[in-house]
């Protein structure tokens, strides 16, 4: 008889043990007492996880019996983790509390979506750099109207200017091109080929959520294009809170920014518009006759509308709207008083809509299937005097995407169509331009925790261009948390990019006379990189200082670079000569907290050189030394100060000779109030123009040949103005 009571005991204890219980909560901010939408709520050292829903309920099921360690976790807030004794009581769910996190706890908790993840910053071992928040808001009052500066004050990039008249730039990272730059919005590529030329400009920051950056190959994970690196624009979503944004900003060279953002969620229906217009005086500081700002007038409307079907699937459909006229040259003809001797200018005409639809649906807890496409359209004309260059690109982009979180390892992996048409319209008799390109593309990406401290993250695609071939793209990263000071990544992959006449060089003399790419004699562009990096985070005297540092180093060659060299009859060709292209270098960062004062200081060592023939010469337009300084003042919700001073040093020019170097430096104050805030920016206080020590053109005004711009051509200017939070 005791033997059964023992085995019924054990019996007993053993189901009980293996029982699986439910846990329930609803998750709220400690400050304001709201429900928390999107929480991650796990069960540690199991694959057991949710998300809360829209009214911060969350279910957890199939829970062992004994103590298990539950985690709340979402950006913005400090991560909580409960232990709690299953089986346990529930008659009601548990109210759990998130507290907000300090500035530094919510940096870390960023989650970024350019590795195809929802890993948060400080996980990923592909290293991601990331504008957000704050740092986004005041980078955005410097230049309301575009990104270029946001992007140019970051180590490592730099900003281009191909148009001394009109302003057109493209971005480098590490020293390279921008053809080999790849700009994507939400993982859509929208602003590549013809569509890129003035991209740039046309992308403003209020309707942005966060900027990240992969510096480095990412072919693996977006295809061709990706050499030097990857910027993703990501935008804001619909909140359960209004968002009702208005900014308005003027410039001492005449310029006026107004834009307006709205964005909120309701049941079953969120929605986001963005709308903005932007206007530029013709400018001229420097009394060459010739604008250093050109007149523009620029309308965009960006709406999106999302429908949550219930809690597992999300669809949302957004159009891209902008239009813009633009015209530089020479300040009288801008002004209508054009004869023969003010008659130089250059006109763009730019139309640009584009769609994007994306479907996300949550299998399970862990699994998710995504479906995305977009269409583009862009209609671009280009006129100097005598001279026509217009035409119209239609890209489309479709993929889907299958994603797996487990305990482990987290998956993903998919299949991509893109399409790439441009049809140049007949205006002489030169030898048209057109080209239509499609590639078929598949990836998978495996990010695999091989310890608490070490992580490993690998992927591989496989491209198919219809008139370059296959591409095989296999990449590696590895992230080490040494201990909590140190951690570091390493990484590395191939790249390609299909040859396209639209480049840097061609967009500097508005494609005149450039000849069409000869395919069947062209080869793919390809590349291997790796970069390299190091990070220190303590604080110091208890607490008071804080400081991290970030040291990185680069390498990548491109293979078979493609070149555009002069050819008979005054044309210009584009070639590719035995040899390469190369980038090395390091990058910098330091950053030093105490008390509301924030410095920032950066380094860049570019060294880029291009291998010919078995000669070597340094490749032109890139700075091989570049500081970044920025001090910052900020009293929460009052006021922020802030302070810049920037040093380039000479680069080499494409006629062989050598620009100067040069700092320039700023200013900047914001005051701010519950709804409203006020702001002013002094840019370039130094009044730095390359006109000022160079020139920027040869021959006569009414035909000017232009040289390089490598140095800022507006001068100081003055911008400031006022948003509003309603």
């Amino acid at each position: 008889m005791k033997k059964l009571i023992a085995l019924i005991a054990v019996l007993i204890f053993t189901v009980s043990a293996y029982a699986q219980h439910t846990f329930k909560a609803t998750v709220k901010d400690a400050k304001t007492n709201q429900n928390i939408p999107g929480v991650t709520v796990k069960v540690l050292g199991t694959g057991i996880a949710s998300v809360s829903g829209t009214d911060g309920f969350v279910i957890l099921n199939s829970i062992p019996s004994g103590k298990q360690v539950i985690q709340f976790n979402y950006t913005g807030f400090k991560i909580r983790t409960d232990t709690l004794s299953f089986p346990m009581e529930q008659a009601v769910p548990m109210q759990i509390v998130l507290e907000p996190a300090g500035k530094e706890e919510e940096l870390d908790e960023v989650v970024v979506s350019a590795t195809r993840g929802s890993r948060t910053i400080d996980n990923i071992p592909t290293r991601v750099e990331v504008i957000a928040g704050e740092e986004l808001d005041e980078k955005g009052n410097m230049k309301p109207g575009d990104i270029r500066m946001m992007l140019a004050e970051s180590t490592g990039i730099q900003t281009q200017q191909t148009s001394a008249t009109s302003g057109n730039s493209s971005i480098r990272i590490q020293g390279l091109d921008g053809k080999y730059t790849h700009i994507i919005r939400d993982g859509f590529p929208l602003y590549s080929g013809f569509s890129g030329g003035l991209g740039l400009l046309q992308i403003a920051p209020l309707d942005l959520q966060q900027v990240e950056v992969i510096k480095g190959s990412s072919s693996t994970l977006y295809g061709g294009g990706a050499i030097a690196g990857l910027v993703n624009l990501v935008s804001k979503k619909p909140t359960e809170e209004r968002q009702l944004n208005f900014l308005l900003n003027g410039t001492s060279a005449l310029g006026l920014d107004v834009s307006g953002f709205y964005g909120q969620k309701f049941k079953k229906i969120g929605v986001t518009v963005y709308g903005a217009y932007n206007h530029g005086t013709a400018y001229d500081p420097s009394n060459i006759g010739l604008s250093a700002i050109p007149k523009f007038n620029r309308f965009t409307l960006n709406p999106k509308l999302f429908v949550y079907f219930n809690e597992a699937t999300t669809l949302s459909a957004g159009l891209n709207t902008t239009i813009e006229k633009r015209i530089g040259g020479d300040m009288e003809y801008i002004k209508g008083n054009g004869n023969a001797q003010h008659s130089y200018f250059e006109k763009n005409k730019t139309q640009r809509y584009s769609s994007q639809v994306e479907l996300d649906h949550q299998l399970s807890d862990n699994e998710k299937l995504v479906f995305r496409n977009s269409v583009s359209y862009y209609n671009r004309s280009i006129g100097l005097p005598d001279y026509l260059f217009s035409g119209i690109q239609l890209s489309t982009y479709s993929e889907a995407n299958y994603s797996r979180k487990g305990e482990k390892a987290d998956w993903v992996a998919g299949v991509n169509l893109l399409s790439d048409r441009f049809k140049e319209d007949r205006n002489s008799n030169a030898a048209l331009r057109s080209y239509n390109y499609t590639t078929v593309g598949a990836f998978v990406q495996n990010t695999w925790n091989l310890t608490e401290k070490f992580t490993v993250e690998s992927g591989v695609r496989g491209d198919y261009h219809n008139d370059y071939g296959f591409f095989f793209l296999p990449r590696i990263s590895g992230l080490w948390k040494i201990n909590e000071h140190f951690s570091t990544r390493l990484g590395g992959g191939l790249g390609y990019k299909a040859p396209s006449i639209f480049t840097e060089d061609a967009e500097r003399v508005q494609f005149r006379n450039v000849l069409s790419i000869d395919v069947a004699n062209t080869k793919a562009e390809r590349s291997y990189g790796a970069n390299y990096d190091v990070n220190y985070r303590t604080t110091l005297f208890d607490d008071k200082i804080g400081f991290s540092l970030n040291q990185m180093f680069f390498y990548t060659q491109i293979n078979n670079p493609i070149l555009l060299v002069p050819a008979s009859g005054g044309s210009l060709a584009y070639v590719q000569p035995n040899g390469n292209i190369d980038t090395k270098g390091m990058e910098t960062n330091a950053k030093i907290t105490y008390s509301d004062f924030k410095l920032f200081i950066g380094y860049t060592l570019a060294d880029v050189n291009q291998h010919t023939d078995g000669n070597t010469t340094v490749y032109p337009l890139v700075s091989k030394h570049r500081l970044n300084n920025v001090l910052m003042y900020e009293l929460e919700d009052k006021w922020k100060i802030g302070a810049e001073a920037y040093y380039f040093s000479k680069q080499r020019l494409n006629d062989g000779t050598n620009g100067k170097s040069y700092w320039t430096g700023g200013l900047m104050a914001e005051k701010l109030w519950e709804k409203f805030s006020v702001f002013v920016n002094f840019e370039n206080l130094t009044d730095t123009r390359q006109t000022r020590f160079d020139t920027i053109y040869t021959g006569p005004i009414t035909n000017p040949v232009f040289r390089d711009i490598y140095a800022p051509v507006d001068g100081f200017v003055v911008n400031g103005g006022i948003k509003f939070k309603l």
